[in-house]
């Protein structure tokens, strides 16, 4: 069973928990997902499973989308309305600047991540850090706002729901906490659901409890192909030669097969032997010239092609 499952995962459960679950109703070891989801938030998680796990790191680098609901006028400690609230009452602040404290985060930002968080400093994980008390300086990292759209705002209240896209690592309640920041009110962030993760939508995820009602073949054939996720990518064709010498790990230059691609505005492509998707191409190698970048196609799966 090689693929990726796209799974909504509900709230009140780790991503881990996923995985666990997934193990259990397929009886397979070989299982990752692509981004983790804090236990309260909802939505899009890709699960790949078998051979598909090559190509969690890629999946996990790509952008993501999110609906987010927000309230000022709190701090917690852990930025969200699930925490510890250490402050309420903040004087809420004019629609107008509201609205246009939430718009100047798209773009480039530096984001402090959370003491509740997974990061690692000095081999040990933030939050365990904060369960004993314990508050570090943390840097600052660059991220992207690539867009938002306020779907509601409500200066009575002081909430607001909105659509955001974003890079990699950024963390939602973050951009919540630091928006009140500006504001001099705080905020905390109240709901989550990712909404999109690369190509995977809601549209397409499958529901654990769904799962739970199917057998291993359905399951099988919920399965998105390994290649799914790039098919936004040009590919080339390789005869059989070159196909065994990728999949055996040599380092082949590619520039006959990719020189219709070279106005392609992108820095991968895909590589097929027939049917058979071998692995991702860049057009960067190291002596400069298209060769592999990632294989997905070992040595050990002769028999695939």
């Amino acid at each position: 069973m090689n693929g990726i499952l796209n799974v909504y995962k509900p709230s009140g459960m780790t991503s881990h928990d996923v995985v666990a679950i997934l193990r259990r109703l397929t009886r397979m070891k070989r299982i990752g997902h692509t981004g983790t989801l804090d236990p309260m938030a909802t939505g899009v998680l890709p699960v790949c499973l078998g051979k598909a796990t090559r190509i969690v790191e890629f999946l996990s680098s790509e952008d993501k989308a999110y609906r987010c609901e927000m309230s000022l006028g709190k701090v917690s400690d852990t930025q969200d309305i699930w925490g510890e609230v250490t402050l309420t009452g903040g004087p809420l602040p004019t629609t107008e600047a509201f609205r246009d404290a939430l718009m100047s985060m798209v773009g480039e930002i530096r984001q402090i991540p959370p003491m509740y968080s997974a990061v690692k400093v000095g081999g040990r994980k933030l939050y365990e850090l904060a369960r004993e008390g314990i508050e570090i300086e943390r840097e600052a990292r660059i991220r992207w706002i690539r867009s938002i759209e306020i779907l509601a705002l409500d200066q009575d209240q002081g909430s607001a729901v909105f659509n955001v896209v974003c890079s990699k690592g950024t963390y939602i309640r973050t951009l919540c906490h630091d928006v009140g920041q500006k504001l001099g009110c705080g905020a905390v962030m109240t709901a989550l659901e990712r909404t999109a993760s690369g190509t995977f939508t809601l549209e397409n995820a499958i529901t654990l409890e769904a799962l739970e009602t199917m057998d291993k073949s359905a399951i099988e054939a919920a399965l998105h192909s390994i290649d799914a996720p790039f098919k936004h990518l040009p590919s080339i064709q390789v005869d059989e030669r070159v196909g065994r010498l990728l999949i055996n790990g040599v380092r082949t230059d590619l520039t006959p097969m990719t020189q219709k691609l070279e106005s392609a505005d992108v820095n991968q492509f895909r590589i097929y032997q027939g049917s058979v998707f071998i692995g991702l191409g860049t057009f960067q190698g190291p002596d400069g010239k298209p060769t592999l970048e990632k294989l997905l196609m070992s040595g050990d799966d002769h028999a695939d092609i």
